[in-house]
């Protein structure tokens, strides 16, 4: 490996024997090094092949502000996901997951609390990323000493879904299109424009990007709703239930995919959320 660009004594970007463009880290890496230097594998201790230019820029712009131990840290948690999820997960999870830590450290010393308001749904619908998120938790309180609070585990968990789902589904502007639809039909349903900027638009739409992703890719949850329950939140939101039957039947007709009782019922209870605080 050649270097090409020294970021700080353990971060360098350098050129491997196929000519790739790569971050290379290690303790004191370009210790006595310059531009133009060769590095032997065993002087290396992780190497990270990005997708594209703009990603390495990225990643440089990064490193050349967080110390070297928060990507570590990262990398641990990353690879312990690959095992667990057995799936690939997009390079942009190295940046977002580091600098998602090193902040979230940095609030927590400074004693600054910030709630994820998506934690019940990240609970239920993505256990194994959730609980990835407090094993994360655990490897930060022994590697700095920090105890952070369980909103921090669905962040995340977070990062994890959307690092899983850049890979898994391309698809995006059908993906984009499913969702604007279920919003028409909401908007429709209750005639009613919505505030984009508020955090309650912003749960629902989170909720909908993975309800809409599950319709795509045609995976569905585990229906673990009694047809009591849904009887009891039917009874109670009557409008957002009704408003979710015709969402129901739209995708049922335009994707052959059968609603969960699950999935109904946290549908109703975000668009019954949605409308509440739409019209207060």
């Amino acid at each position: 490996m050649v270097i090409q660009k020294i970021l700080n004594n353990n971060v360098v970007i350098a050129l491997d024997d196929k000519n790739n463009e790569i971050v290379a880290t290690g303790r004191g890496l370009a210790f006595k090094k310059k531009v133009g230097d060769t590095l032997a594998d065993s002087e290396v201790e992780k190497k990270y092949l990005l997708s594209d230019r703009d990603m390495t820029q990225k990643f440089q712009e990064l490193l050349g502000d967080v110390p070297l131990e928060y990507l570590e840290l990262a990398t641990t948690i990353i690879e312990e996901a690959k095992v667990t999820l057995e799936t690939p997960l997009n390079d942009s999870i190295y940046l977002s997951l580091t600098d998602h830590l090193y902040a979230a450290i940095k609030r927590t010393k400074e004693a600054i609390t910030v709630r994820n308001v998506l934690l019940w749904d990240i609970k239920r619908l993505f256990p194994k990323e959730f609980a990835l998120g407090k094993s994360a938790l655990a490897k930060i309180q022994a590697t700095f000493e920090v105890e952070l609070a369980e909103d921090e585990a669905g962040f995340i968990a977070l990062h994890l879904v959307n690092a899983q789902s850049e890979v898994a589904h391309p698809n995006a502007q059908g993906l984009t299109e499913l969702m604007q639809k279920i919003l028409q039909i909401t908007r429709y349903f209750f005639k009613v424009s919505f505030d984009e900027d508020s955090v309650y638009f912003y749960r629902f739409t989170t909720h909908l990007r993975f309800f809409a992703e599950r319709i795509i890719t045609g995976t569905q949850l585990s229906d673990e709703t009694d047809t009591e329950l849904l009887l009891i939140i039917r009874k109670k939101y009557p409008n957002a239930f009704a408003c979710v039957e015709k969402i129901q039947q739209f995708i049922q007709q335009k994707y052959q995919y059968a609603m969960t009782n699950d999935e109904k019922l946290y549908l109703t209870i975000h668009i019954a959320r949605l409308i509440q605080k739409t019209k207060t």
